[in-house]
C-alpha cells in the first residue's frame, strides 16, 4: 500500500466533528429524489408524445444529444464559476427550477424542436446545479463522513429514478394519456425540490478564490486529482448505457418466452438493477468512509469488468442476466458514490466548484463516447468484441485509480 499523504490543496486543520446525516444533507437528498422523480416521469413518456406528433426516432437521438452535450457545458462552466462566489445556494436554486420549468414545457411542444428547445432548457439548469449541489454537500460533512454523504445523495436519486415511471403509469390512467397534463404534473416535485434545496440547505458563507481564468483554474488542480480523473476518463469510456443490457436481455430472451414476454422481463431485471444501485449506495458510502476510497472505487471498477467477461463467457439465460444485472447496480453505486467522495477528497474546499464541475465533464464525453463505440462495435462485429472493449478499460480504470496515492483521513 502506497504510503499515506497530504492530499494537494487538502486543509490541514483538523475539521470538527459533523453528523453526517444533518439538515442539509437530507434537504440535497430529497431535492435529488424528487428532482430525478421529475425526470422520470417525463423521460417515460416522451417517446409516446413524440409519436403523436409525428416525430421521426432519428429526433429523439438528437434531441437527447444536444441536451446532454448543454448539460457538460454547464457542469464545466458552473463548476468554475461557483467557486469564485461566496454563496452558491441560490445558483442551485435557480438550476432546479429551470429543470423543472423546461420538463414541464414539454407540454407546450407543437413540434420536435419545441421538445428539442425545452429538453435543452432543463439540461440547461441540471449542468449548472449539479456541481454547485455536490460542493455543497461536500461543505456540509466533514471529510470522514463524505462517503456516507454521497451515498445518500446516489441513494435518494435512485429512489426517485423507481418512483418516477410508477408515477408516469398512473398519471397517464389518470389523465386518459392526456400527455400535457402529464407533463404539467412534473412541476410538483420539481419545483418541490427547488424547496429543499431554498429551505433544507443550510450554507456557511465562504470566502471567494481569488479571480483565475479558466485554464489557470484547471492547471491548479492538484495533481492526484488529474491522476484519478484520467483513472474516470478510461473507464468512463468503456461504461456504455445500460439500456444497451435491456436489449441485450431482450433479444437473449426472446427465443425461449417471446417477443412481449422478454420485454417485459428485461425491464424488470432493470427494475433490478435500480433497486440494487439504491441499496448498494449506502453500503458504498459506509465503506468509503472505513477503508481508502481509491481501493474501493478499484473494486467497483474490477465489478464492472467481471460483468463485462460474464457477458463474454457466460451463456445468458434467466440466471445468469439476472446475476449481471444486479452486478452492474452494485458496481455503478460504488463507482458514482465514490467518484464523488475521493474527488471531494482529493481537492481543497476552495477548488470543489470546479473539479466536480471537470469531473462531471469528463463522465459526460464517456457517456457519449461509450454508448457510441460499444454499439457500433456490436453492430459491426457482435457483443463478444463490443463488451471485450468495455472489459479491457474497465480493467484499466481500476488499475489506475488502485495506484493513487493514499490520503490522510481515507483510512
Amino acid at each position: 500500500m502506497a504510503e499515506p499523504i497530504h492530499g494537494a490543496g487538502v486543509a490541514s486543520s483538523p475539521t470538527p466533528p459533523q453528523r453526517w446525516l444533518n439538515r442539509t444533507v437530507l434537504g440535497i437528498g430529497l431535492a435529488s429524489l424528487l428532482s430525478d422523480c421529475s425526470h422520470e416521469i417525463a423521460t417515460a413518456v416522451l417517446p409516446a408524445y413524440l409519436a403523436t406528433l409525428g416525430v421521426a426516432a432519428a429526433w429523439l437521438g438528437l434531441i437527447e444529444g444536444v441536451a446532454d452535450g448543454t448539460a457538460s457545458f454547464a457542469k464545466m462552466l458552473s463548476g468554475y464559476y461557483t467557486d469564485r462566489l461566496r454563496r452558491r445556494k441560490p445558483i442551485a436554486v435557480a438550476g432546479y427550477v429551470v429543470t423543472a420549468l423546461g420538463t414541464a414545457g414539454f407540454g407546450l411542444a407543437q413540434s420536435a424542436w419545441h421538445v428539442l428547445a425545452a429538453r435543452t432548457l432543463a439540461w440547461l439548469g441540471r449542468g449548472v446545479r449539479t456541481p454547485v449541489r455536490k460542493a455543497l454537500l461536500a461543505a456540509a460533512v466533514s471529510p470522514a463522513t463524505y462517503g456516507r454523504a454521497f451515498g445518500f445523495e446516489r441513494m435518494m436519486d435512485t429512489v426517485g429514478a423507481i418512483v418516477g415511471p410508477a408515477a408516469a403509469m398512473a398519471l397517464l390512467s389518470a389523465t386518459g394519456h392526456h400527455y400535457p397534463s402529464v407533463f404539467a404534473w412534473t412541476l410538483v416535485p420539481g419545483l418541490l425540490a427547488a424547496g429543499c434545496i431554498a429551505w433544507g440547505v443550510v450554507e456557511r458563507e465562504r470566502l471567494p478564490i481569488r479571480h483565475l481564468s479558466w485554464h489557470a483554474s484547471l492547471r491548479a488542480l492538484p495533481l492526484p486529482y488529474r491522476r484519478f480523473l484520467l483513472a474516470v476518463a478510461l473507464f468512463g469510456a468503456g461504461d456504455f448505457a445500460h439500456s444497451l443490457l435491456i436489449l441485450l436481455a431482450t433479444q437473449q430472451l426472446t427465443e425461449t418466452r417471446g417477443a412481449a414476454a422478454a420485454a417485459s422481463v428485461a425491464v424488470m431485471l432493470y427494475m433490478l438493477r435500480n433497486f440494487f444501485y439504491a441499496g448498494f449506495s449506502l453500503v458504498a458510502g459506509w465503506l468509503a468512509d472505513r477503508f481508502p476510497k481509491s481501493r474501493v472505487l478499484a473494486v467497483g471498477y474490477g465489478l464492472a469488468a467481471l460483468m463485462a467477461l460474464g457477458l463474454i463467457v457466460l451463456p445468458l439465460n434467466l440466471a445468469t442476466l439476472t446475476a449481471i444485472f444486479v452486478l452492474a447496480g452494485i458496481y455503478i453505486a460504488i463507482e458514482e458514490t465514490l467518484e464523488d467522495s475521493l474527488c471531494a477528497e482529493l481537492v481543497a474546499e476552495s477548488q470543489q466548484g470546479m473539479a466536480f464541475g471537470t469531473l462531471a465533464t469528463v463522465n459526460g464525453i464517456g457517456d457519449l463516447v461509450s454508448s457510441v463505440v460499444v454499439g457500433a462495435l456490436w453492430t459491426a462485429w457482435g457483443t463478444e468484441v463490443a463488451f471485450a472493449y468495455s472489459a479491457v478499460l474497465f480493467l484499466a480504470g481500476a488499475l489506475l485509480v488502485a495506484r493513487l496515492p493514499v490520503l490522510r483521513g481515507s483510512q
